[in-house]
C-alpha cells in the first residue's frame, strides 16, 4: 500500500469532497481516502500494483475535479534524495495560491467597479444624481454581462457536474441562482412588451446578478486568505530549512547547495548557524537552540557523540558533525510530513458534516424549485417576481461553505499550532479522542526518569565481571555498568555464548565459567539460591533501586544496584493528571517493591510491576476492557506494542523514527507536562468544531425558512438574495476566524 497525500483542485464545498471521496472508494486498489476542503488535498491509501496515479487523477477528473499528482513529476524528485520534496512542493503550491489570490483580486476590482454602476443605474428613484443613460436598461445588460460571464466563470463548473455527473455542489447554487435572475432581466430587456401587465413595469435583477457575485467571490477571497494564515506553522517549519551547507571534501572547507549534501559528509557549524541535515558530533561542543522541533526555549549542550537535528541554531561554540540523515529523512521533514497528514486526515465528527452535505445540496434544489411553484401559483401580483427572488434566495443561502470548513479548518490551525509546542500529532482522529482520555499508562524508564541509570551500590568484587558481560547489551542499564567500570579503568574480559533473557537479565560464558546477571526470577529460573542475599536485596529495593544479583557457576558472588533518577517535572505533571480526574498508572519490568518505591516518591497509585515489554499491551487491554480511554505515554521503541493498543500512543522522544510512527502523537521533548496540554489542546480543538458545526447547521437551518418566505404573510418580510449572500460570505467567514483563534 502507498500512503500519500494530493493537491484537489475545483473543489468548493463539503459535498465536493463527499463526491470525490465516493469516486474513488469505488475504484479497485483504492484502500481509504480523506478529502480536505480546507486543505485543499486529499489522503488517498492505494494499491500501486492494481491503479495508478494517473488513473486517480483520471477518476478525479471524471467526477468534475482536478488532481495533482505532483508539482513537477514524482520520478524527477526521488532522483534527488536529498532534496525535500515537501518544501519543492510547498513553494509551488504557495505560488499557486498567490497567482490564484493576484487574479481574485483583479477580478474582484473591475467586478466591484461594475457592480457599482449597475446599483446606481438600478435604482433611478434613489440615486437621481445619475445620468439617464445608467437607467437604460440595455446599459445595465452591457455591464452586468462581463461580471455574469467573466467575473462569475469560476461557478460554472457547478453546471458541468448538473449536466454531466447528475450532481450539485455550491458552485451549482449559485451559478443557477445568479443566471436565473440574468436571464429573467436579460428577458425583460429583449422582450418588455412580453413582461408588462397593464401599467406594471416588470422589475430587473441584473444588480441581484452582479452583486451575488461579487460578494461571493469576496467571501471567497478573504477565506483564501485566512486559509495562508491557518497553514503557516507548515511555511515556517519550510523556511527553517538552510540552504547551504559547509562541508569537508579532499581536506578542504567547501560551501555546497544541501541538496548536495550526502550521508557521511564532514559539515563544520560556526556560532549563528543553521545546522543543515541531522547528525552526529565528532569534534568539538557547543549550545544548540533546538526550540522549533522541541518547543524548549533554553539552549541544549551538545558534546562529541552527540545527535543533532538540522535547521536548529548553533548558539555558540564551533563543531563538525558527520551527516546521517538528509532530505526527506530528516527530523524536520518527518515534522513537515507528519503535520501535513494530519491537517489532511479527517476526525470522526467531520463523518457527520459530509453525510449532511451529500444529502443537502440535492434537497436545497427541491426546496428551491418548490418555493418558485408555490410563489408562483400561490403568491401575490406579480407572482413571477415573488417566485424568481424566492427562489434565488433559496439557492444563495443553502450553500454548505461553512459546513465544510467546520472540522478541517479547527484540525489545520490546532495541529499547526501543537508543532510549534514541539507536540506533532499523527491524525485528526487522534486529536479528537485525546479529550475523552481517563487514564494514563506512564512507562518507567525514560518517562518518568530520566532514562540514564547510574550505579549507586557494589556489593562484592563483581564489577569488572558484570561490565564484561554487559558491554555487549544496549540495555541502559547495562551501560550504566559499563560506564562505571570505565570510570574506575577496569578491563574488561572477553566473553562468549551471550544472551540477552527479555525482561530479565543476561548469560554469558566467562573463562569457561557459566555467569548469570539480572533478577531475583532470574536466578530462580536457573535454580540458583538468593536466600542469603533477599535481605541486602530487599534493602535496596525499598530504596527505589534496580538490584541486579550476579551469579557464577550457580553460586551468587553479590549485587549491582542501579538507580535512574526522577525527571524535575515528574511529580508536578502526574499531580495535574490526578487533578483533572484522570486515572495514572506506572508500568514496569522491574520488581514490585523497586516499583512501589519509584511510584511513592512520584505520587502514583496504581502501579503495574514485573511486566514484559511484550506483555504490556495485555495490561494496556484490560484497562480498555474496563471501559477505560487509555492513553500509552512510552519511548516508542519497546513499548511499541502497548502504544498501538492504547486508544491514544504518547511517544517521548527527540524525533526517533520509531517514535514517531509507533505513536498516534510525539512530544519532540521528554516534558511530561506535555501529556495534560496535549489533553487540553484537542478540548479546545473540539469545543471550536462544535461550535463551527453549530452556527454552520443554525445558519442554514433558520435561514433556509426565511428564504422560502415563510414570514411573508405573517409579517411582510422577504430575504434579499443580495443579504443572503452577504450572510452566506459571512458565515464561511466566521468558522475560520473561530478556528484561527486555536493559533493562540
Amino acid at each position: 500500500m502507498k500512503k500519500e497525500t494530493y493537491k484537489i483542485r475545483g473543489m468548493h464545498c463539503a459535498s465536493c469532497v463527499a463526491t470525490i471521496e465516493r469516486a474513488l472508494l469505488k475504484t479497485a486498489g483504492v484502500h481509504s481516502v480523506s478529502v480536505n476542503f480546507a486543505s485543499e488535498s486529499a489522503l488517498i491509501e492505494f494499491n500501486e500494483n492494481i491503479i495508478s496515479e494517473l488513473s486517480l487523477a483520471k477518476i478525479v477528473e471524471s467526477a468534475g475535479y482536478h488532481l495533482e499528482i505532483g508539482s513537477s513529476k514524482k520520478e524527477e524528485v526521488m532522483e534527488m534524495p536529498d532534496m525535500n520534496m515537501n518544501s519543492s512542493q510547498h513553494n509551488h503550491m504557495e505560488m499557486e495560491r498567490e497567482e490564484q489570490t493576484k487574479k481574485m483580486k483583479y477580478k474582484l476590482i473591475i467586478g466591484g467597479i461594475l457592480a457599482f454602476f449597475i446599483f446606481l443605474g438600478s435604482f433611478p428613484e434613489w440615486f437621481f444624481f445619475v445620468p439617464k443613460i445608467m437607467n437604460n436598461n440595455w446599459m445595465l445588460l452591457l455591464l452586468t454581462t462581463p461580471v455574469q460571464f467573466w467575473i462569475g466563470y469560476q461557478f460554472y463548473s457547478g453546471l458541468k457536474l448538473l449536466i454531466k455527473y447528475r450532481t450539485a455542489d455550491m458552485n451549482t447554487l449559485i451559478a443557477v441562482g445568479t443566471l436565473s435572475a440574468y436571464f429573467y432581466s436579460v428577458a425583460v430587456t429583449i422582450f418588455p412588451v412580453f413582461f408588462t401587465k397593464g401599467e406594471i413595469t416588470p422589475a430587473l435583477y441584473f444588480d441581484t446578478s452582479a452583486i451575488i457575485i461579487v460578494l461571493i467571490l469576496l467571501g471567497k477571497y478573504f477565506e483564501i486568505l485566512m486559509k495562508g494564515r491557518a497553514s503557516e506553522a507548515i511555511k515556517k517549519l519550510i523556511g527553517l530549512q538552510p540552504k547551504t551547507a559547509k562541508v569537508v571534501r579532499g581536506g578542504k572547507e567547501i560551501e555546497i547547495p544541501i541538496i548536495d549534501v550526502i550521508v557521511g559528509d564532514l559539515i563544520i557549524v560556526r556560532p549563528g548557524e543553521r545546522i543543515p541535515v541531522d547528525g552526529k558530533i565528532v569534534d568539538g561542543d557547543s549550545e544548540i537552540d533546538e526550540s522549533m522541533i522541541t518547543g524548549e526555549s533554553m539552549p541544549v549542550h551538545k558534546k562529541i557523540d552527540s545527535l543533532v537535528i538540522g535547521s536548529t541554531i548553533n548558539k555558540f561554540g564551533t563543531f563538525t558533525f558527520q551527516a546521517t540523515k538528509v532530505g526527506k529523512d530528516t527530523v524536520l521533514s518527518q515534522i513537515i510530513k507528519m503535520v501535513e497528514e494530519a491537517q489532511g486526515s479527517k476526525a470522526p465528527i467531520q463523518r457527520l458534516a459530509d453525510l449532511v452535505s451529500s444529502y443537502f445540496v440535492p434537497a436545497v434544489f427541491v426546496i428551491a424549485f418548490l418555493t418558485f411553484i408555490i410563489w408562483f401559483f400561490f403568491g401575490p401580483a406579480p407572482a413571477f417576481t415573488f417566485a424568481l427572488i424566492n427562489f434565488v434566495a433559496v439557492l444563495i443561502i443553502a450553500c454548505p461553505c461553512a459546513l465544510g470548513l467546520a472540522t478541517p479548518m479547527a484540525i489545520m490551525v490546532s495541529s499547526g499550532s501543537a508543532s510549534t509546542r514541539g507536540i506533532l500529532i499523527k491524525d485528526a482522529a487522534s486529536l479528537e479522542i485525546a479529550n475523552k482520555i481517563n487514564t494514563v499508562i506512564l512507562d518507567k524508564t525514560g518517562t518518568l526518569t530520566e532514562g540514564k541509570p547510574v550505579v549507586t551500590d557494589i556489593l562484592g568484587n563483581v564489577l569488572q565481571i558484570a561490565a564484561s558481560i554487559e558491554n555487549k547489551s544496549e540495555h541502559s542499564l547495562a551501560q550504566a555498568i559499563v560506564n562505571k567500570a570505565k570510570e574506575e579503568k577496569i578491563n574488561l574480559s572477553r566473553v562468549e555464548n551471550f544472551q540477552a533473557i527479555s525482561g530479565h537479565g543476561v548469560s554469558a560464558m566467562l573463562e569457561n565459567k557459566k555467569v548469570f546477571l539480572g533478577t531475583r526470577k532470574l536466578m530462580t529460573d536457573n535454580k540458583i539460591n538468593v536466600t542469603a542475599w533477599e535481605e541486602k536485596t530487599i534493602d535496596l529495593e525499598n530504596q527505589g533501586k534496580t538490584v541486579m544479583i550476579l551469579a557464577v557457576n550457580n553460586e551468587i558472588i553479590g549485587l549491582i544496584a542501579v538507580a535512574d533518577v526522577l525527571k524535575k517535572e515528574s511529580i508536578e505533571a502526574v499531580q495535574v493528571l490526578k487533578n483533572n480526574n484522570i486515572d495514572v498508572w506506572m508500568i514496569t519490568g522491574d520488581n514490585e517493591r523497586t516499583a512501589m518505591a519509584i511510584a511513592t516518591q512520584v505520587g502514583i497509585d496504581n502501579v503495574m510491576s514485573e511486566v514484559l515489554p511484550d506483555k504490556k499491551s495485555e495490561k494496556v487491554r484490560e484497562l480498555q476492557k474496563k471501559g477505560k480511554i487509555v492513553a500509552m505515554i512510552g519511548d516508542g521503541i519497546n513499548d511499541a506494542p502497548a502504544l498501538t493498543q492504547a486508544n491514544i500512543g504518547i511517544a517521548m522522544g527527540e524525533g526517533t523514527d520509531i517514535a514517531m510512527e509507533s505513536a498516534n502523537i510525539t512530544l519532540m521533548r521528554g516534558d511530561l507536562m506535555l501529556i495534560f496540554e496535549v489533553i487540553k489542546i484537542s478540548k479546545r480543538t473540539m469545543r471550536i468544531i462544535k461550535q463551527n458545526l453549530f452556527w454552520a447547521f443554525f445558519y442554514n437551518i433558520a435561514f433556509i425558512p426565511v428564504a422560502t418566505g415563510v414570514l411573508y404573510p405573517f409579517f411582510g418580510i422577504l430575504l434579499n438574495p443580495i443579504f443572503a449572500a452577504v450572510a452566506m460570505a459571512f458565515s464561511s467567514i466566521s468558522v475560520v476566524l473561530n478556528s484561527l483563534r486555536l493559533k493562540t
